[in-house]
């Protein structure tokens, strides 16, 4: 039981910010993790965005020698048929090239996150001038012991006796994650080396399978086969994704690049990874980057009834013919991607061959001479849509090669739906936070049960920050809300997504106010990491916000403040309780409380005080602090609370003593305070909001001290 002296309210106050905060409340309860107070993360993501759009181009005669010696004024580009004016131009030859010193140019690995978004240095862009920059791109992830060791080897064929000059050679690899195994490289010993690391233990040795009825699948004796559609959804988008990295990672270098992406195929399930190839091809090409593909698999003679790695067919299928069909229908769709990840980039892919050093020609071939033709689009719409670019040479007799197009990059307003999920899970992913939009977040923590911990989390964003449209009499906003609760382990204990739709009378109000959105998770005791990422849905602005948390354990005794109580939340303002509000402790009697994130309040408002008291001694004697005999059946427990507000070292205001000599949720063996105080009495100003906790049964005291600011 509690009781409470002060001016008691059911009534919410504020009906505006009170609707905001109503239209943002949500509840997940999850599996057991931990956490701390949290502290803002800093740090700055820097962004570089730039138009220049860069062309390829081969001009042969035609005796089909490459034609040198053009300038600026032979070529003329345009795009979806209106001109373009170009700014840059360059020759590469290869032929030119000069070997390159054993202190190498690191350029595939950024020393640091400001180098990952800039342009490599001027010593470094002279030293891969006229220079062949290749990468070797082994996707371990998928690969047999046997097509790794195939792979390595033709690898090791081009590298001792194909390998020119002229050639700059990377190398990285896909196997539980994307790693860089050697930046580009003349030296061949180092080549080597690396590519001698990665036998084939190091793959991980599955196969893409398909789901489906049994007709025409192995007899494996009903042995447990997981359904792999999922996985396959999973893989193919993670290998596709590895990519867009890779595309990312050498963006900055202005040359033409080449990957060869040696791999078994990749099979998509269906429209499902549409986006993630999209994505990939388009990076590729904006980073001026060719992917050809090759295939380890070779040339395969496919056995209608199955080879010896297959057991026996069920049905009738080995019979009929449709065995056949599919695995030819199989073969075909483990080649499909890669195909169009080839000719949508300028590369192309090699398929059904034995011979494995045709990729490597083909290569050196493509990227042995060329023009580098560069201009700003005329056309600023960031559409997304496929530019047609259309390259001619005032000089007769000549044919002219080079990437049919590109596809323009697409602002927020022309995002899909994969778009934008993609770019929030991108968010959650990156290093440093977005700052375009500011987020705050606070965290309250009440024990459930002996091993879980309530954990309640607000999220606030200045409603100034927020772009409201009108319609229908009423402005309107959408805002989308991601987050992710990690353990110490770095696995994922809950995740949050919601799409919060806003509707007020006038948005003009809401600019001074905040939007909060409140969440909460049941955790074990221990320590997390938690972050948020919110972004509004008109411009697109993103921002986030990510903490260490740690949760506290209510089991054991506390050595610095012997009074064992949860965190103190204060509140400016309630609502009526939500349905979904399940174990909170910050509802009761149908009306929630909303945390303060802030801590600022104006005078007319009133500050709700919550918090508990766990395991309260009990009066040895039996006698309460009446001095009335109970029984020593039923010893009662005797908390004394009051608050004190302190401007500067001067005590401005103090309430009286709030007493609780019974249990209020004695299943959680929790006593409950809930304390309601007008600010009218204090002036304008900042305060320090100091708790006092009295447990007089055990003659044991804590202080909670909380900043908090007054405004009129």
């Amino acid at each position: 039981m509690q009781t409470n002296k002060y001016r008691q309210s059911n009534e919410p106050s504020s009906t505006a910010t009170h609707a905001l905060a109503l239209l943002l409340t949500g509840t997940l309860l999850l599996s057991p993790a931990s956490g701390q107070t949290p502290a803002q993360s800093s740090g700055t993501v820097i962004r570089v965005s730039t138009e220049l759009v860069l062309t390829n181009v081969t001009v042969r005669d035609k005796d089909g020698k490459f034609v040198r010696g053009l300038k600026t004024e032979d070529f003329t580009v345009l795009e979806d048929n209106k001109p373009q004016q170009l700014v840059s131009f360059d020759l590469e030859d290869v032929d030119a090239a000069q070997p390159i010193g054993p202190d190498q140019a690191t350029v595939l690995v950024p020393r640091s996150t400001a180098e990952a978004a800039a342009s490599p240095s001027p010593a470094v862009t002279e030293q891969l001038k006229h220079h062949r920059l290749v990468v070797l791109f082994f996707d371990l992830s998928s690969m047999q012991p046997d097509e790794i060791d195939r792979g390595v080897t033709a690898a090791r064929k081009y590298v001792d006796q194909q390998m020119s000059p002229a050639d700059l050679v990377a190398v990285v690899s896909l196997g539980s994650a994307f790693q860089v195994n050697l930046d580009f490289t003349a030296d061949r010993t180092q080549l080597r080396r690396v590519l001698d690391g990665l036998n084939p233990g190091s793959g991980g040795g599955f196969e893409e399978g398909s789901t489906g009825e049994t007709e025409g699948t192995p007899e494996t004796g009903q042995a447990f086969t997981a359904d792999e559609t999922e996985y396959n959804i999973f893989n193919a988008d993670r290998r596709l994704e590895a990519l867009r990295s890779l595309a990312r990672m050498l963006a900055p270098i202005e040359q033409k690049k080449s990957v060869i992406y040696i791999s078994n195929g990749m099979t998509r399930t269906g429209i499902e990874n549409d986006s993630a190839v999209r994505a990939a091809v388009n990076q590729a090409v904006r980073a001026n980057l060719s992917i050809y593909t090759m295939d380890v698999r070779g040339l395969e003679a496919l056995v209608p009834g199955g080879d010896a790695r297959q057991a026996s067919l069920r049905g009738t299928a080995a019979y009929s013919g449709a065995a056949m069909r599919n695995s030819l229908d199989s073969n075909f769709s483990s080649q499909d991607t890669l195909v169009t990840l080839a000719s949508d980039t300028g590369g192309r892919a090699f398929l059904d061959s034995n011979d494995f050093s045709a990729v490597f020609r083909g290569v050196q071939q493509d990227t042995a001479t060329y023009y580098v033709l560069g201009y700003h689009s005329t056309n600023p719409a960031r559409d997304g849509r496929f530019r047609r670019v259309t390259v001619r040479l005032n000089l007769p007799g000549t044919k002219v090669d080079y990437r049919p197009g590109y596809y323009a990059p697409r602002d927020f307003q022309h995002f899909d739906k994969e778009d934008r999920e993609r770019q929030l899970d991108e968010e959650l992913a990156s290093d440093l936070p977005s700052t375009d939009l500011r987020v705050y977040l606070s965290a309250a923590y009440f024990r459930q049960r002996d091993d879980k911990v309530f954990t309640a989390v607000s999220l606030l964003v200045p409603g100034s920050e927020i772009p409201f449209i009108r319609s229908n009499d009423q402005d309107r906003a959408t805002i989308d809300v991601s987050g992710v609760m990690q353990d110490a382990a770095k696995r994922v204990v809950g995740k949050i997504r919601e799409t919060v739709k806003l509707a007020v009378p006038g948005a003009q109000e809401v600019a001074r106010k905040n939007v909060q959105y409140n969440t909460s998770f049941a955790l074990a005791p221990g320590k997390y990491h938690l972050r948020f990422v919110v972004r509004e849905n008109q411009g697109g602005k993103l921002g986030s916000f990510q903490t260490d948390l740690d949760v506290p354990d209510f089991r054991t005794t506390p050595t610095i403040v012997p009074v064992k109580a949860s965190s103190i939340v204060l509140a400016g303002q309630r609502q009526p309780a939500s349905k979904r509000q399940g174990e909170n402790p910050l509802t009761r009697d149908g009306i929630e409380l909303i945390p303060s994130v802030t801590h600022v309040f104006s005078q007319n408002q009133h500050l709700y005080l919550y918090y508990e008291v766990y395991d309260p001694a009990r009066d040895a004697t039996g006698a309460g602090a009446d001095g009335e005999r109970i029984g020593r059946a039923d010893p009662s427990i005797h908390l004394l609370t009051n608050v004190l507000f302190f401007n500067g070292k001067v005590k401005a205001y103090e309430t009286p003593l709030v007493e609780a000599k019974v249990l209020s949720q004695p299943d959680r063996r929790a006593a409950v305070f809930q304390l309601d105080i007008p600010l009218e009495k204090l002036r304008p100003g900042f305060y320090t909001c100091q708790i006092n906790l009295i447990d007089d049964a055990a003659g044991r005291f804590a202080f909670r001290r909380l900043p908090l600011k007054l405004i009129r």
